[in-house]
């Protein structure tokens, strides 16, 4: 299983780079996790509307040039459809029995996602309907990942 965490903007803090490479590491006997970093484009505050969506088109497309086609992509978005750690688990194995080698997760940045990138994604997931910051929301994604895999695979650590 190949999972590729498709985010944009780089990790900066030591704490979180740490955090993220041990989930990593404690992901391997379950999946291949690839993170793959989008550069965000500049943007200072006040922007017009037509200037956050031409930077969320500009980042969109590069995260669409780093999709697979016969890959699944599940893109996090306020406007998702929020689950359980239960379902998220039930959603993984479902994928995988579907034939499913390939999952692509893509967080967006400050600004959120292009709408072609939201199109394009086969399922919307929200994690709260509260905002969080991109670097962030990267740790508590891999960590509901390995999560999923424990469930999945009747390991302990779920409780």
């Amino acid at each position: 299983m190949q999972i590729n965490i498709i985010s944009v903007g780089k990790i900066k803090k030591s704490s979180l780079k740490d955090s993220i490479a041990q989930y990593e590491k404690m992901l391997r006997p379950y999946a291949d996790v690839k993170i793959i970093e989008i550069p965000d484009e500049p943007c200072p505050e006040n922007l017009s509307q037509k200037d956050m969506e031409r930077v969320k088109n500009i980042e969109g497309e590069k995260i669409l040039n780093k999709i697979k086609d016969d890959s699944y992509t599940i893109a996090l978005a306020i406007e998702g459809k929020m689950i359980d750690s239960v379902a998220m688990a039930k959603k993984i194995k479902n994928l995988m029995l579907d034939g499913f080698s390939n999952i692509n997760f893509i967080i967006g940045g400050s600004l959120g996602l292009s709408q072609e990138v939201l199109d394009k994604a086969d399922y919307k997931l929200s994690f709260s309907k509260m905002t969080f910051p991109h670097n962030l929301m990267r740790l508590i994604l891999i960590e509901q990942i390995y999560r999923s895999f424990r469930i999945i695979n009747n390991h302990p650590y779920h409780k």
